[in-house]
C-alpha cells in the first residue's frame, strides 16, 4: 500500500461452540475492538449437544454490531469462522427444521461405528479427511435418515451453522472447502462432493450448499442485515473457514513443522501441510485452510471442561469461578500425581482413536491420594491425551519443529508448564489474541488483497513466553505416557460392557425413604 493509505480494517467473526467472538484488526495486526456474546449448549437427551440457530444468529448480530460501533476507521470487509461439524436441516425457504447438531453430539455413535467397521470406512476417511466419528455430519445424516425419516425427507438443504448465518446475512447458500472438509462428504483431493459419501448419506448435491474457496468474497449483506449491524450494504464478506485451521493461522503456525495446540473447552493439535492427506492408519484428520494449506491433526473432546468437572465434583465449596484455587490445589501434588492416572474421557473422546466408546477413569488410586492428586491427575490426563495426538501427527509423517499454544488454559502457569513437560518440548505462547477470529481476519485480508499472503502471520504473531520442559517432570511423564496409552486398549472391553449396561442403570440416585 502507498504510505498515505490507512491500514485496512477487517472484522473476524468466530462462531464458536458457546459464544461468538468478534474482533477488528488492522493490517499491522493491531486489535481495534472485540466483543463476545454467549449462548447455551443444550442436551435434551443423553448424548445430545445441540443449539438453536436463531439464538446463535442473534449473538452474531449483537457481537458484530458492537464491534462495528467501536471501530472508527473504515471497514474493508468481514470474514467468518465457525466451529466445525455442525449440521442443520433447512426447509425450501431456508428456515431451520432441526436444531444445530454440534460436534459434541454423540447420538450417531452406532452409525459411525458401522461406517468404521466396513472395509471402505478407512478409505472414506482418507478420501474425505474426516474420521468416521459421531461428530461428523455424515453419520449424523444417517441417524436422521434412520431415526427421523419423515423429517429427513422434508429437509431441502443440509448446512452447517456458518453456512446458515451467511444465508441469513448475505442471502447466498454456500459452504467453504474448510467446513466441507470436516463433513465427511467432500473429497479433499478433488474439492468436490464425494459420490460414495453422498450415496451412503442418502442425499444428492442439490441438498447441500454450493462449494466455494475459503477466500471467496460475497458481494455484501442484505439491506436489512447491513442496517442492523451498521455497515454499508456493499461491504465485502469473506466466506472464511473452520475454527481449527484458522486457530493455526491466528497463532502464526502456518509453515510445515509448526504445530498449534489449543485447549479451550476441548483441545486440539494441528500442523500445517501443503498437500492434503491422511496417514494409512487414519489417526489424524485433514481439513482445508486454503488450496495450499491443510491442517493435519486431531481434536480431543475433553480440555478445560475436565477442570470444570473437577471443580464441581471435587471442590464444590470453591464457588462459581474456582479455576485459580483449583489450579493452586493441583500444584500441591507432585508431577505424576503420585502414580495416579486419569483417563479424562468425561465426554467420550475423539483423537487418536476416533471412538465414542470410552469413559473417564482413575487408575492407581491408593489411600495416600488426596484431592490435590485427583485434580492434578485430571489436568495431566488432558495433556497426556494431547501427547498421544502429537504422536499421531508425527506418525502421519509430519516433522514437529515448534509448538505454539493458545486457549483459555494458557492463562495458567501450571497448565503451561505441565503441557511443556508432558510433550517434552518447548511450548511458546502468544501475547493475548483471539486465535480463530484473528485467523479469520487475516484470511479476509488476503482475500481482499490487503496483505500479500497469510504467511506473514508467522511474523505478525509475537510470542510472549516460551516454556521449556523441566527435566525431572518431563522424565516422569515420559515414563507414564506408555501406561496412559495402554489403558485405553485395556479398558475397551469394559467400556463396551458399560455401554451395554447403561440403559438398565438408573440415571439418578433413589430418593431415600422414611426412616423407621
Amino acid at each position: 500500500m502507498p504510505p498515505d493509505t490507512p491500514p485496512g480494517v477487517v472484522i473476524g467473526i468466530d462462531i464458536g461452540t458457546t459464544s461468538t467472538k468478534t474482533t477488528a484488526y488492522d493490517t499491522d495486526g493491531r486489535l481495534l475492538a472485540s466483543h463476545a456474546a454467549g449462548y447455551p449448549l443444550d442436551g435434551p437427551h443423553p448424548g445430545y449437544a445441540e443449539q438453536n440457530p436463531e439464538v446463535i444468529l442473534a449473538a452474531v448480530v449483537e457481537s458484530l454490531r458492537t464491534v462495528v460501533a467501536e471501530v472508527a476507521a473504515p471497514i474493508s470487509g468481514l470474514a467468518f469462522c465457525s466451529a466445525m461439524h455442525s449440521l442443520i436441516g433447512l426447509d425450501a425457504d431456508g428456515n431451520p427444521l432441526t436444531p444445530s447438531v454440534t460436534w459434541a453430539d454423540s447420538r450417531a455413535t452406532r452409525q459411525a461405528e458401522r461406517l468404521r467397521a466396513v472395509p471402505s470406512g478407512l478409505a472414506l476417511h482418507r478420501r474425505t479427511g474426516t474420521p468416521m466419528h459421531p461428530m461428523s455430519p455424515l453419520p449424523k445424516l444417517l441417524w436422521f435418515a434412520e431415526q427421523e425419516p419423515k423429517l429427513f425427507e422434508r429437509v431441502a438443504h443440509w448446512v452447517g451453522i456458518k453456512d446458515w448465518v451467511l444465508l441469513r446475512l448475505c442471502g447466498e447458500l454456500v459452504t467453504d472447502h474448510s467446513i466441507a472438509s470436516a463433513t465427511g462428504l467432500m473429497d479433499i483431493h478433488t474439492l468436490e462432493w464425494d459420490a460414495e459419501a453422498l450415496t451412503i448419506a442418502g442425499i444428492t448435491e442439490e441438498r447441500l450448499p454450493r462449494l466455494v474457496a475459503t477466500t471467496a468474497v460475497l458481494p455484501g449483506l442484505t439491506a436489512q442485515a447491513a442496517a442492523t449491524v451498521g455497515v454499508p450494504q456493499r461491504t465485502p464478506v469473506v466466506v472464511g473457514a473452520g475454527d481449527g485451521p484458522l486457530a493455526n493461522l491466528g497463532l502464526g503456525a502456518v509453515h510445515p513443522g509448526m504445530v498449534a495446540c489449543s485447549i479451550g473447552t476441548s483441545g486440539a493439535m494441528r500442523v500445517m501441510v501443503e498437500r492434503p492427506g491422511v496417514d494409512p492408519l487414519g489417526g489424524v484428520f485433514c481439513y482445508a485452510l486454503t488450496e495450499n494449506r491443510w491442517a493435519v491433526g486431531g481434536a480431543i473432546n475433553n480440555g478445560g471442561i475436565v477442570l470444570h468437572w473437577a471443580a464441581a465434583a471435587l471442590a464444590p465449596e470453591l464457588g462459581e469461578h474456582p479455576e485459580e484455587e483449583l489450579v493452586a490445589l493441583a500444584a500441591r501434588a507432585p508431577a505424576g500425581s503420585g502414580g495416579l492416572i486419569m483417563l479424562p474421557y468425561l465426554h467420550s473422546e475423539r483423537a487418536p482413536h476416533w471412538s465414542a466408546l470410552p469413559r473417564g477413569a482413575y487408575v492407581g488410586l491408593t489411600h495416600g491420594h488426596r484431592r490435590e492428586h485427583l485434580v492434578r491427575a485430571a489436568m495431566e490426563g488432558v495433556c497426556q491425551q494431547l501427547a498421544l495426538v502429537l504422536s499421531s501427527v508425527r506418525a502421519a509423517g509430519n516433522e514437529v519443529l515448534e509448538i505454539r499454544a493458545g486457549g483459555g488454559f494458557a492463562r495458567s502457569g501450571l497448565w503451561r508448564q505441565m503441557l511443556a513437560d508432558v510433550l517434552g518440548m518447548p511450548v511458546s505462547f502468544p501475547a493475548g489474541r483471539e486465535g480463530s477470529s484473528f485467523g479469520a481476519a487475516l484470511l479476509g485480508m488476503q482475500a481482499l488483497g490487503l496483505i500479500p499472503s497469510i504467511d506473514l502471520a508467522a511474523d505478525l504473531v509475537q510470542m510472549e513466553e516460551t516454556i521449556r520442559p523441566d527435566p525431572a517432570a518431563a522424565a516422569t511423564y515420559a515414563a507414564l505416557l506408555p501406561l496412559f496409552a495402554e489403558l485405553y486398549e485395556a479398558l475397551v472391553p469394559t467400556f463396551t460392557s458399560m455401554r451395554r449396561l447403561a440403559p438398565s442403570l438408573p440415571a439418578e440416585p433413589p430418593t431415600p425413604g422414611p426412616m423407621t
